[in-house]
């Protein structure tokens, strides 16, 4: 196969600021951010809108997401608003907050009737909606949103990642079709199944592959009517939680117009007319394969698990397709990477930390990470100590690495908590509504009561003293 050098693409934001430089003392690099996902889009708007210029490889032929809703803190809207404002503008373009004022945590599992169901007893416990200060939105869409704002011809569609290495003059990259590229440094968003995580940690570091978490979903979109007969009409309109033994659902409205993509199929999603369904169910048997985490499963596979559950959840299943996808869901808290970064090539995201979805707050630290490496980076190549480039991009790197670490691996562990806590399965709190919402809202509390200006800092207090380190050597 004939081997291609693609050219860096010199772009300019559409703030107006240029994408070039040459020296480790100007605020400029080449970098290739490698996967177009939701934190890789984020990533390169923010790389941009601080003067990079910017390049992302992306393996699927065209902007792709698998899943369906995903929610956004306040603290992770602060952090996009100083990425770069465009991605929270696309945010409010297509985000929504929930209708109901609290968050409902429901007994899914112990009322005999709906009209018991549909009651105030039925009512676990709930917490304040606008204190909790989630933004929720269709992954799909919103990427799409966000990715108009891209200069044109910043992303390489139907490029994945073989291999890299570092050279003197920056690092190169290779890749499946043959062709090769040069940066100045490397941002992996590849996702959990991240190819750059096994090069830079090793193929056969346990902690370059994520593990089954023995939880699976089930999602369908059923109509809004069918939901509103089984859960009444308060609950099928707003988001609500039904918790019960080694099992628990989310079902809310979907509020847009769009594409939801999911196995290369396609639901175009009404205007709130239709629900979102998910069925989380413990399995304890292990993942038949670990490479495809997705599957077309007969909706009756998963009626066992529910047949003791309370009369309007299993109507729910009833309502469901025949045909429905299943997840398996897989994270990195049995072996974490006990680094983000080596050299002049970074993890950011679910390729560093993939999360299960039981906090909701994944993405939000991807976030995070990203305005914690664009700021370090700018600190770094603000130093005027003479250090060359790649001295500077490992520095910025490092201290993007131990700022990021111990925060966001916590979330991953406390999510995986979380999915034994709703259902049930957490000895501390067990079936108790009350333990379980001071268990919730205790951890909960680290992910919203964050101090941005505070992890800012921090960051470039390390990466100073990094590059202090770096001059001595």
């Amino acid at each position: 196969m004939e081997t291609a050098t693609i050219q860096p693409t010199n772009g300019v934001h559409p703030s107006g600021k240029q994408t070039n430089g040459e020296t480790a003392s100007s605020t400029s690099l080449d970098i290739a951010v490698v996967g177009a996902g939701i934190v890789g889009v984020m990533t390169a708007l923010g790389l941009l809108h601080a003067g990079h210029t910017v390049t992302v490889y992306e393996r699927a032929n065209d902007y792709f997401e698998v899943g369906a809703a995903m929610a956004f803190t306040g603290v992770a809207r602060e952090c996009m608003q100083r990425l770069d404002p465009s991605v929270l503008e696309a945010l409010h373009r297509v985000g929504e907050v929930n209708r109901h004022p609290m968050n409902r945590y429901w007994d899914g599992f112990n009322p005999a009737t709906k009209d018991v169901a549909q009651s105030e007893q039925s009512l676990l416990f709930q917490q304040s909606a606008r204190e909790l200060d989630y933004m929720g939105c269709l992954r799909s869409i919103f990427l799409q949103e966000m990715a108009k704002a891209l200069p044109d011809g910043t992303v390489k569609f139907g490029k994945s990642l073989e291999s890299y290495s570092e050279e003197a003059a920056g690092v190169e990259l290779r890749f499946a079709d043959g062709s090769i590229a040069q940066a100045d440094a490397v941002v992996a968003c590849d996702g959990i199944h991240s190819k750059a995580r096994q090069l830079l940690l090793g193929e056969d570091n346990p902690a370059s592959r994520p593990s089954f978490t023995h939880k699976v979903a089930y999602r369908a979109l059923i109509p809004i009517a069918d939901a509103v007969n089984a859960l009444g009409e308060d609950k099928a309109n707003n988001q609500c939680a039904h918790l019960g033994p080694d099992a628990h659902a989310l079902s809310f409205p979907a509020s847009y117009w769009g594409l939801l993509g999911a196995a290369g199929l396609f639901h175009e999603v009404a205007n709130w007319t239709l629900s979102n369904i998910f069925i989380f169910l413990h399995d304890p048997k292990p993942w038949p394969d670990p490479h495809k985490m997705t599957l077309e499963v007969e909706k009756s596979e998963m009626v066992p698990a529910l047949s003791q559950w309370a009369p309007g959840m299993r109507e729910l299943v009833e309502r469901m397709p025949e045909k429905v996808f299943k997840w398996a869901i897989f994270d990195m808290a049995e072996n974490p990477a006990n680094t983000f970064a080596h050299g002049r090539v970074a993890l950011v995201g679910d390729a560093a930390h993939a999360s299960s979805p039981f906090h909701g707050a994944g993405a939000c630290m991807g976030v995070e990470d990203a305005l914690v490496l664009v700021s370090v980076l700018e600190t770094a190549l603000s130093d005027t100590s003479g250090l060359s480039k790649a001295q500077a991009v490992t520095a910025a790197f490092q201290a993007y690495s131990s700022v990021r670490l111990e925060r966001s691996q916590w979330l991953v562990s406390s999510s995986r908590d979380m999915g034994e806590i709703y259902q049930w399965r957490y000895s501390a709190t067990g079936s108790d509504p009350m333990k379980i919402k001071a268990e919730i809202e205790t951890r909960s509390r680290k992910i919203w009561d964050y101090d941005v200006d505070q992890m800012l800092a921090e960051a470039k207090q390390d990466c100073e003293k990094r590059l202090k380190l770096s001059e001595q050597q």
